[in-house]
């Protein structure tokens, strides 16, 4: 039983709708009025003026020369221009690495694709198992492995395919994993100063009856790392003060609309409602409302600035520790502090602008009760969706179920024929998937219609200077946590559906394709990064795409269980093993590279920069790096920063502490006060 067309047109809306996306970005970006939407990195780099300047009015809004029409797709080989080596120093090495996810794409697919179109499709065109049954099916469904009656010798073919496809998939795998680790290590060896470079994050701080935790962070590091350690900052819980902050900065937004809206039309003052949304509630005068808003707000905020202060509470057990050098940073961070595994836990800081402030607040045993009921959660929802799954697989035993069941006997003879030419049928399903997220979805990305339309909203009604121009551009990123999960869907469904439905593929292959050029030409025109990992998420993208190839390996297996050809079970049972200890290798040979820091390279570094820059002030650049965002540019910065560096001679380690557990030599300050430390340096001197 053949179905209808209904499919074709679906496709062919979905194809018109990304062609459409496609054409209107290509021509919206010739506008001199939306340059700053489709091309905000050079503005933010200073490397690109207005085209809107000078000139007859109309040619500050719309291009009049009409041979800039004629190359309306000059962007695509403009994408591709710009060498590797280029793009990294333009827009980081995450953002290179990120795009070499989809090059793997079609590194793996495109070979993958021209061999199944030549030894499967014909393999399975070349049946007519559909023609006999009754399940509804396309002319299209006859490429599939649904075609091939029960118990054939052609599935020989799937089985050496599923070889081939898999050793080239790690093949491919292996080759990228050696390129980015070695990429990353170049890009770390060159990298300009970084303060976390030489910053710690130390968690799981023991408490102490004699100590604070700053007291303690200094005083366990003079004594443990006496000849590396710098300095420290200790983390506070700010998280009610950074929402104040934010709601102030709202406010301050709504104040400078209708401050802009009263110098427009000064005959009227601007009103506005208290109540929800501004549309309920009394009505009041909006620029009087707002300032008072705003007061409020800044009187609440000292309040709890001098609450952190005074509060020991505010301090969570959690400091960045600097060190004097790099070398010193990757001991500390590689290696365990303690005799005690548990307590002051020391890991890489993140860069300054990748710290997620609100999570550092949070207790290190909430952190690990939560990663448990995470865990739990996948591990259910895995074994309630394997239980349909192991159904299917049982029904390959029909003997078995027919003695249990003899009633059963005629449906029993149905169910895995129907179930082994309609799962492969179900890729028609995600082709329509592919070009409605993936085509579609890719095409809108760089038309930026969401950007366009707030930018010009905000650029009429808000903007007044230079600065609230740029701020209104909102270049945004790369959304690593939203868009690799769904590449990773991809893989996976092109991996399953490789030796299964072959007629899948050349959309996946057109899905990375279009995917790469403009993401980077995202990349280089429009995204603005706000940090930089140097390529640390590449271990899990490795991990992700080989879970992806065992999912692919088990389904086939079950799926030809069910076709009648279960004496194939011990073949394939081969390719996961062979694919798991292939990840183990990739695991122990690459990724300390992305995980440790050679303690070569930074003793190498550490030298050449001092030979350079032999008076550079360290303590200076590392001192308020990573103090919370709401207490930058504050007068009270200094409160929150530690100030004294301790002397490289110092032989006495000042603590309140009445144990002489961690002390060198026993303490003389057992008071409620702590002297500073060129105090102590001073009374041993004499």
């Amino acid at each position: 039983m053949c179905s209808g067309g209904g499919g074709g047109v679906s496709a062919a809306i979905n194809i018109l709708s990304a062609i459409t996306f496609l054409l209107a970005f290509a021509f919206l970006r010739l506008q001199p009025i939306n340059d700053r939407v489709y091309f905000p990195k050079w503005y933010l780099k200073g490397a690109r003026e207005s085209p809107s300047h000078g000139g007859a009015f109309v040619r500050k809004f719309v291009n009049l020369d009409m041979r800039s029409y004629l190359k309306v797709l000059s962007w695509m080989p403009a994408a591709l221009k710009m060498p590797e080596d280029e793009l990294i120093s333009h827009a980081g090495l995450d953002s290179a690495v990120y795009l070499r996810i989809y090059l793997i794409g079609l590194k793996i697919f495109a070979p993958i694709t021209v061999l199944a179109f030549i030894i499967l499709v014909p393999v399975n065109w070349t049946n007519s198992s559909l023609e006999s049954s009754k399940v509804q099916h396309s002319d299209i469904d006859k490429l599939s492995i649904s075609n091939i009656p029960v118990g054939s010798k052609r599935f020989a073919a799937h089985l050496a395919m599923a070889y081939v496809f898999t050793f080239w998939t790690c093949y491919v795998l292996l080759r990228e994993y050696e390129i980015v680790a070695t990429m990353r290590l170049r890009f770390l060896a060159s990298e300009k100063r970084r303060p976390d470079q030489f910053t710690v994050l130390v968690r799981n701080i023991p408490p102490d009856p004699d100590e604070s935790i700053g007291e303690l962070v200094e005083h366990f590091f003079l004594v443990n790392h006496p000849d590396h350690y710098l300095t420290h900052q200790v983390v506070y819980n700010a998280n009610k003060l950074d929402k104040m902050v934010k709601e102030k900065k709202k406010m301050q937004n709504w104040l400078d609309y209708y401050q802009l809206k009263y110098e427009r039309n000064s005959s009227q003052r601007p009103t506005t409602k208290t109540g929800f949304l501004g549309c309920f509630g009394s009505k009041v005068d909006a620029i009087e409302y707002y300032t008072s808003e705003i007061e409020r707000i800044e009187k609440e905020e000292t309040e709890e600035r001098g609450k952190i202060m005074k509060d020991p509470k505010s301090v969570v057990p959690a400091a960045f520790v600097s060190f004097r050098s790099r070398w010193g940073a990757a001991v500390c961070a590689q290696t365990q502090q303690t005799s005690n595994p548990t307590v002051w836990l020391t890991e890489w800081a993140p860069e300054p602008r990748d710290v997620y402030w609100d999570n550092l607040s949070i207790p290190f045993v909430y952190l690990t009760v939560r990663r448990l009921i995470i865990a739990v959660a996948f591990f259910f929802l895995n074994f309630f969706y394997v239980i349909p799954i192991a159904f299917v697989q049982s029904l390959a035993n029909i003997e078995g179920i027919e003695k249990a069941v003899p009633f059963l006997k005629p449906l029993i003879e149905i169910i895995p024929r129907t179930i082994g030419e309609a799962i492969p049928m179900k890729a028609t399903f995600f082709i329509t998937y592919i070009m409605v997220d993936g085509w579609a979805g890719v095409a809108g990305e760089i038309l930026r219609l969401k950007p366009l339309i707030i930018f010009h909203l905000k650029n009429f009604f808000l903007v007044k200077t230079e600065k609230d121009r740029e701020e209104a551009m909102d270049p945004g990123s790369i959304g690593f946590d939203s868009n690799e999960p769904q590449i990773q869907l991809y893989f996976l469904l092109g991996l399953v559906y490789a030796v299964v439905t072959p007629f899948l593929l050349p959309f996946i292959l057109i899905f990375f394709g279009l995917a790469y050029v403009v993401y980077r030409h995202q990349i280089i025109n429009v995204y603005n990064q706000e940090y930089e990992s140097a390529a640390a998420f590449w271990p899990s993208v490795h991990g992700r795409i080989i879970v992806a190839l065992i999912v692919s390996q088990l389904l086939l297996l079950g799926l030809l269980s069910t076709k009648g050809a279960g004496q194939s079970t011990p073949v394939l049972l081969v390719l996961p093993v062979v694919t798991f200890y292939f990840y183990k290798y990739c695991k122990n040979r690459y990724e300390p590279a992305f995980v440790e820091y050679p303690l070569q390279d930074a003793m190498r570094k550490d030298t050449l920069e001092r030979a350079r820059e032999p008076g550079f002030d360290l303590k200076g650049y590392l001192m308020n790096a990573y103090i919370h965002p709401v207490f930058k540019g504050d007068e009270d910065d200094e409160k929150f920063s530690i100030s004294d560096e301790p002397e490289a001679e110092q032989v006495l380690v000042a603590t309140k502490r009445q144990s002489r557990r961690n002390t060198p030599v026993p303490s003389k300050y057992n008071g409620s006060e702590s002297p500073s430390l060129p105090e102590i340096v001073n009374d041993q001197r004499l």
